[in-house]
């Protein structure tokens, strides 16, 4: 799921692209970003997809097999165990993630060939031939381990399927971690052979909350831009305006933004996320750097008592 950090970077990846360009349409500029956020759900969806469609290559690769010309006995009758996958089957048949395959128009099948490579690379395993051979009747916990299996290894260690989803999703390197979680946390939350029963992961743990943070962090961010600037000018008089990074400057103006406008996250957890941040997304000196202007402009707000917390010690802590 997504947590605040990725929230900021989001924001973060939204603003700067906002600064470089020379249409800045602020409300176009929302939409993209509350579109990228939704491109981490469909990225999602998009890999439980994947799967289900590579389990359900096993019907093609049975028909495949008894249609050779001089089929042996094992060709007319293979093991289709996967086929039946209970996790899959529950998963395939849960209205949530139908909807979602359905709005986001997902169809694997139509590049074929890398379905049925991933699934002759997967015949080939020692732990698919080890799934076949189980000899207990399957459960739908246990039927979770291939499928562990073949997200972990058949998947996510294929080149052609990092090609496949870096060609579809520009933030593929970033939003990959966040994909995994929700994959694993899918993985463990489904616990009733009753589709209806089992829910997909959420973009978020409270989507309502967090998608009005980011909406606000954004449009607060651009709104008061000329105001942060000039808050960041004063306290960087002896510097040339061209030496500073203008993703410094963006960090900076989304950390005042939050000390300004969000009385319910501490001052402290505010600078030392963009800190983060920085380590991640400018250069090597930034930390410090940012670190010592925002302190100094945090001593200029408290004066113009410019900090308004909800809770005792929010300012300091």
């Amino acid at each position: 799921m997504l947590n605040r950090r990725h929230l900021r970077i989001k924001a973060l990846q939204n603003i700067f692209a906002w600064h470089t360009t020379e249409k800045r349409d602020t409300v176009s500029a929302q939409k993209t970003l509350m579109k990228s956020i939704d491109e981490v759900n469909q990225m999602y969806i998009s890999m439980l997809a994947l799967i289900v469609d590579v389990t359900e290559y096993t019907a093609n690769d049975a028909i495949e097999r008894a249609n050779k010309h001089l089929p042996s006995a094992e060709d007319l009758n293979p093991n289709q165990k996967l086929l039946h996958n209970k996790f899959v089957n529950v998963l395939k048949h849960n209205p949530e993630y139908v909807a979602a395959v359905n709005k986001y128009q997902i169809n694997w099948f139509a590049d074929p060939e890398l379905v049925k490579a991933i699934f002759n690379k997967l015949k080939e395993t020692k732990e698919y031939e080890a799934y076949l051979v189980e000899d207990f009747e399957e459960t739908l916990e246990s039927s979770k381990e291939i499928v562990k299996f073949i997200f972990r290894k058949m998947l996510l260690k294929n080149v052609n399927v990092v090609q496949a989803f870096e060609d579809k999703f520009i933030n593929w390197p970033v939003d990959r971690e966040v994909m995994q979680g929700m994959i694993a946390k899918t993985l463990k939350n489904f616990e009733s052979d009753d589709p209806l029963k089992n829910k997909l992961t959420p973009i978020s743990a409270d989507w309502r909350e967090d998608s009005a943070f980011v909406q606000d962090l954004f449009a607060y961010t651009l709104k008061n831009d000329d105001k942060y600037q000039a808050l960041i000018a004063e306290r960087t008089k002896n510097w040339e305006s061209e030496r500073i990074a203008l993703m410094d400057t963006i960090l900076m103006k989304m950390a005042i933004c939050e000390m300004m406008n969000f009385p319910s996250i501490p001052v402290k957890v505010t600078i030392n996320e963009y800190l983060e941040l920085s380590k991640d997304y400018s250069t090597p000196k930034s930390n410090t750097f940012i670190n010592g202007i925002l302190d100094k402009i945090l001593n200029d707000l408290k004066k113009n008592n410019s900090i308004k917390k909800l809770g005792r010690g929010l300012i300091e802590e």
